[in-house]
């Protein structure tokens, strides 16, 4: 009975010391409006600036694009900034996507008319990339679509990934634009 009576007070220990643990939340996908790509050349010229804006989502409005023309055999620092306009004051997903750097990666994909190559320059706490910052070399005159995809948990040790090639890249797409790119 004794031996009945432990097992039984352990038993209610056991159980009274087991917390319900809080649910897990998944990473919620970043809401993004706004995204805007400026390109600097050098201290004291203006910036060239694309941009596209979709205050209120998919399946509203058309999206609109604000593009500009590039400058051919030139050097341009790329900075991006991707915003939540549907929040007042608007949201800087930039500042989120700096901090779980980790679990984001921007890929740069110029079509076959745009002679250009993009590196990364910025990284993850794993010295890997993520593409907020980059720099941009244009070649010879030519048009073309540069398309950036923003990928939530890309396999960023993946053959490829860390050189922007996102073929193997997998994770979920937060966003995919193009921009019409003129280089003249």
């Amino acid at each position: 009975m004794r031996q009945f009576i432990i097992s039984i007070l352990l038993l209610i220990l056991a159980v009274s010391g087991c917390k319900i643990n809080d649910p897990i939340i998944p990473n919620e996908e970043e809401v993004i409006t706004t995204i805007r790509y400026t390109l600097t050349t050098q201290v004291g010229t203006s910036p060239v600036i694309f941009e596209f804006r979709d205050i209120d989502g998919d399946g509203g409005l058309p999206p609109v694009y604000t593009e500009s023309d590039l400058k051919p055999n030139t050097t341009y620092e790329g900075r991006l900034e991707l915003l939540n306009e549907q929040e007042t004051p608007a949201g800087d997903i930039t500042e989120e996507i700096t901090e779980e750097g980790e679990a984001h990666q921007f890929f740069f994909q110029p079509s076959s008319g745009l002679n250009m190559s993009i590196t990364y320059k910025d990284k993850d706490r794993s010295d890997r990339p993520i593409g907020l910052l980059t720099t941009i070399v244009t070649g010879a005159s030519g048009t073309g679509q540069l398309k950036i995809t923003l990928r939530h948990e890309p396999n960023k040790s993946a053959p490829g990934v860390a050189d922007g090639q996102i073929a193997q890249a997998g994770g979920e797409t937060d966003i995919e634009i193009e921009f019409v790119i003129h280089v003249q």
